[in-house]
Protein backbone atom coordinates (compact mmCIF):
# COMPACT_ATOMS: atom_id res chain seq x y z
CA UNK A 1 0.00 0.00 0.00
CA UNK A 2 1.54 3.36 -1.11
CA UNK A 3 1.46 6.05 1.69
CA UNK A 4 -1.40 8.59 1.21
CA UNK A 5 -0.20 12.18 -0.40
CA UNK A 6 0.14 15.73 0.24
CA UNK A 7 -0.16 17.94 -2.78
CA UNK A 8 1.81 21.64 -2.55
CA UNK A 9 -0.93 23.64 -4.45
CA UNK A 10 -4.52 25.14 -4.49
CA UNK A 11 -5.34 25.97 -8.08
CA UNK A 12 -5.72 24.25 -11.38
CA UNK A 13 -3.21 22.40 -11.61
CA UNK A 14 -3.37 21.01 -8.29
CA UNK A 15 -7.18 20.17 -8.95
CA UNK A 16 -5.99 17.96 -11.97
CA UNK A 17 -3.17 16.69 -10.10
CA UNK A 18 -5.59 15.16 -7.56
CA UNK A 19 -7.89 13.95 -10.00
CA UNK A 20 -4.91 12.11 -11.60
CA UNK A 21 -3.42 10.55 -8.72
CA UNK A 22 -7.19 9.82 -7.47
CA UNK A 23 -8.38 7.90 -10.96
CA UNK A 24 -5.04 6.46 -11.87
CA UNK A 25 -3.18 5.47 -8.88
CA UNK A 26 -2.87 3.81 -5.71
CA UNK A 27 -2.16 7.04 -3.91
CA UNK A 28 -4.84 8.34 -1.85
CA UNK A 29 -4.72 12.49 -1.31
CA UNK A 30 -5.23 13.19 2.06
CA UNK A 31 -4.62 17.29 1.87
CA UNK A 32 -3.33 19.90 -0.13
CA UNK A 33 -0.82 22.67 1.47
CA UNK A 34 0.10 26.23 -0.05
CA UNK A 35 2.25 29.02 2.10
CA UNK A 36 0.15 30.58 4.92
CA UNK A 37 -0.13 33.85 3.35
CA UNK A 38 -1.73 31.87 -0.16
CA UNK A 39 -4.54 30.25 1.94
CA UNK A 40 -7.42 31.55 0.73
CA UNK A 41 -9.69 28.90 2.08
CA UNK A 42 -9.81 25.42 4.43
CA UNK A 43 -10.62 22.96 1.93
CA UNK A 44 -10.02 22.27 -1.44
CA UNK A 45 -11.40 19.57 -3.53
CA UNK A 46 -13.54 18.46 -0.25
CA UNK A 47 -9.55 18.48 1.49
CA UNK A 48 -7.91 20.51 4.30
CA UNK A 49 -5.55 22.89 3.40
CA UNK A 50 -3.08 23.62 5.52
CA UNK A 51 0.03 26.17 5.77
CA UNK A 52 2.81 24.84 4.12
CA UNK A 53 4.82 26.29 7.23
CA UNK A 54 2.90 23.24 9.29
CA UNK A 55 2.53 20.52 7.26
CA UNK A 56 5.09 18.34 8.26
CA UNK A 57 3.62 18.45 11.81
CA UNK A 58 0.48 17.78 10.41
CA UNK A 59 1.31 14.99 7.54
CA UNK A 60 5.01 13.99 9.12
CA UNK A 61 7.48 12.87 5.82
CA UNK A 62 7.40 9.11 7.37
CA UNK A 63 3.63 8.70 6.93
CA UNK A 64 3.24 10.94 3.85
CA UNK A 65 4.34 11.41 0.15
CA UNK A 66 4.29 14.71 -1.64
CA UNK A 67 3.88 16.26 -4.90
CA UNK A 68 4.27 19.37 -6.21
CA UNK A 69 1.47 20.76 -8.28
CA UNK A 70 2.45 24.24 -9.75
CA UNK A 71 2.88 25.54 -13.37
CA UNK A 72 5.83 27.01 -15.29
CA UNK A 73 5.53 30.19 -13.23
CA UNK A 74 8.79 32.19 -13.03
CA UNK A 75 10.28 30.33 -15.89
CA UNK A 76 9.55 26.94 -13.46
CA UNK A 77 11.84 29.00 -10.33
CA UNK A 78 8.17 28.68 -8.32
CA UNK A 79 8.22 25.01 -8.95
CA UNK A 80 12.21 24.22 -8.25
CA UNK A 81 11.45 26.40 -4.96
CA UNK A 82 8.84 24.22 -3.20
CA UNK A 83 10.52 21.07 -4.88
CA UNK A 84 13.72 21.80 -3.07
CA UNK A 85 11.82 23.11 0.04
CA UNK A 86 9.32 19.66 0.30
CA UNK A 87 12.46 17.48 0.36
CA UNK A 88 14.58 20.09 3.08
CA UNK A 89 11.66 18.99 4.84
CA UNK A 90 12.16 14.91 4.70
CA UNK A 91 9.58 14.15 2.24
CA UNK A 92 9.66 11.86 -0.57
CA UNK A 93 8.33 13.16 -3.62
CA UNK A 94 6.05 11.24 -6.01
CA UNK A 95 5.90 11.20 -10.25
CA UNK A 96 2.51 10.80 -11.60
CA UNK A 97 3.41 8.86 -15.04
CA UNK A 98 -0.38 7.98 -16.27
CA UNK A 99 -1.41 4.59 -17.59
CA UNK A 100 -2.27 6.19 -20.88
CA UNK A 101 0.97 7.17 -21.97
CA UNK A 102 3.45 5.00 -23.88
CA UNK A 103 7.17 5.05 -21.95
CA UNK A 104 9.80 2.80 -23.30
CA UNK A 105 12.76 4.32 -21.15
CA UNK A 106 13.03 1.52 -18.64
CA UNK A 107 11.88 3.86 -15.59
CA UNK A 108 14.49 6.72 -16.43
CA UNK A 109 12.00 9.75 -14.61
CA UNK A 110 12.94 11.35 -11.90
CA UNK A 111 10.86 12.82 -9.00
CA UNK A 112 8.13 14.92 -9.11
CA UNK A 113 7.48 15.04 -12.39
CA UNK A 114 3.77 14.91 -14.21
CA UNK A 115 3.11 13.39 -17.32
CA UNK A 116 -0.06 13.34 -19.20
CA UNK A 117 -1.76 11.05 -21.09
CA UNK A 118 -0.62 10.23 -24.73
CA UNK A 119 3.20 10.91 -24.46
CA UNK A 120 5.07 8.54 -25.88
CA UNK A 121 9.04 8.51 -24.72
CA UNK A 122 11.13 6.05 -26.72
CA UNK A 123 14.05 4.22 -25.52
CA UNK A 124 16.94 5.55 -24.04
CA UNK A 125 15.27 8.65 -22.84
CA UNK A 126 16.11 10.23 -19.49
CA UNK A 127 13.61 12.77 -17.65
CA UNK A 128 15.20 14.58 -14.72
CA UNK A 129 13.44 15.78 -11.39
CA UNK A 130 10.56 18.13 -11.15
CA UNK A 131 9.42 17.45 -15.58
CA UNK A 132 6.32 18.36 -16.58
CA UNK A 133 4.84 16.45 -20.00
CA UNK A 134 1.67 18.01 -21.06
CA UNK A 135 -0.52 15.72 -22.80
CA UNK A 136 0.48 14.11 -26.26
CA UNK A 137 4.39 14.89 -26.48
CA UNK A 138 6.64 12.70 -28.43
CA UNK A 139 10.11 12.15 -26.61
CA UNK A 140 12.39 10.61 -29.42
CA UNK A 141 15.19 7.88 -28.69
CA UNK A 142 18.80 8.55 -26.78
CA UNK A 143 17.10 12.68 -25.66
CA UNK A 144 17.46 14.23 -22.43
CA UNK A 145 15.33 16.24 -20.53
CA UNK A 146 17.03 17.51 -17.36
CA UNK A 147 15.28 19.01 -14.09
CA UNK A 148 12.67 21.69 -13.58
CA UNK A 149 11.51 21.67 -17.49
CA UNK A 150 8.01 22.40 -18.48
CA UNK A 151 6.68 20.89 -22.22
CA UNK A 152 2.99 22.05 -23.04
CA UNK A 153 1.33 19.83 -25.13
CA UNK A 154 1.92 18.23 -28.88
CA UNK A 155 5.42 18.86 -28.88
CA UNK A 156 8.02 16.93 -30.96
CA UNK A 157 11.37 16.48 -29.84
CA UNK A 158 13.55 14.45 -32.14
CA UNK A 159 16.34 11.99 -31.45
CA UNK A 160 19.25 12.81 -29.28
CA UNK A 161 17.88 16.31 -28.60
CA UNK A 162 19.49 17.76 -25.02
CA UNK A 163 16.79 19.92 -23.47
CA UNK A 164 18.49 22.28 -20.32
CA UNK A 165 17.07 22.50 -16.88
CA UNK A 166 14.45 25.06 -16.54
CA UNK A 167 13.38 25.29 -19.82
CA UNK A 168 9.65 26.01 -21.51
CA UNK A 169 8.43 24.48 -24.39
CA UNK A 170 5.52 25.71 -26.03
CA UNK A 171 2.95 24.03 -27.93
CA UNK A 172 3.25 22.21 -31.08
CA UNK A 173 6.81 23.37 -30.95
CA UNK A 174 9.32 20.67 -32.86
CA UNK A 175 13.24 20.12 -32.15
CA UNK A 176 15.27 18.40 -34.80
CA UNK A 177 17.76 15.75 -33.70
CA UNK A 178 20.82 15.88 -31.94
CA UNK A 179 20.38 19.83 -31.00
CA UNK A 180 20.92 20.93 -27.42
CA UNK A 181 18.44 23.19 -25.64
CA UNK A 182 20.52 25.47 -23.15
CA UNK A 183 18.93 26.08 -19.34
CA UNK A 184 16.49 28.45 -18.87
CA UNK A 185 15.39 28.49 -22.70
CA UNK A 186 12.11 29.52 -23.50
CA UNK A 187 11.01 27.97 -26.95
CA UNK A 188 7.29 29.61 -27.87
CA UNK A 189 4.26 27.85 -29.40
CA UNK A 190 4.80 26.55 -32.98
CA UNK A 191 8.24 27.21 -33.00
CA UNK A 192 10.93 25.09 -35.98
CA UNK A 193 14.33 24.69 -33.62
CA UNK A 194 17.48 23.41 -36.52
CA UNK A 195 20.10 24.33 -34.30
CA UNK A 196 21.44 24.53 -30.79
CA UNK A 197 19.76 26.77 -28.68
CA UNK A 198 21.47 29.71 -26.20
CA UNK A 199 21.27 29.52 -22.61
CA UNK A 200 18.40 32.23 -21.69
CA UNK A 201 17.28 32.33 -25.17
CA UNK A 202 13.83 32.98 -26.31
CA UNK A 203 12.67 31.44 -29.21
CA UNK A 204 9.42 32.47 -30.71
CA UNK A 205 7.71 31.15 -34.14
CA UNK A 206 5.77 33.44 -36.57
CA UNK A 207 2.03 34.18 -35.03
CA UNK A 208 -0.89 34.15 -37.60
CA UNK A 209 -1.89 37.53 -38.81
CA UNK A 210 -5.72 38.51 -39.54
CA UNK A 211 -6.60 37.97 -42.85
CA UNK A 212 -7.54 41.36 -44.54
CA UNK A 213 -10.99 39.56 -45.50
CA UNK A 214 -13.92 39.84 -42.86
CA UNK A 215 -15.53 36.45 -42.03
CA UNK A 216 -18.75 37.77 -43.37
CA UNK A 217 -17.19 37.06 -46.83
CA UNK A 218 -16.48 33.53 -45.96
CA UNK A 219 -20.13 32.53 -45.81
CA UNK A 220 -20.03 30.20 -48.96
CA UNK A 221 -17.60 28.28 -47.25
Amino acid sequence: MKKPLVIFGAGDIAQLAHYYFHSDTEHEVAAFTVDASHIQANEFCGLPVVAFEEVADLYPPDRYDFFVALSYSKLNAVRKAKFLAAKEKGYQLVSYISSRATVLNNGLIGDNCFILEDNTIQPFVSIGHNVTLWSGNHIGHHSVIHDHTFMASHVVVSGGVDIGEQCFVGVNATLRDHIKVGDRCVVGAGALLLADAAAEGVYIGAATERSKVSSSRLRGI
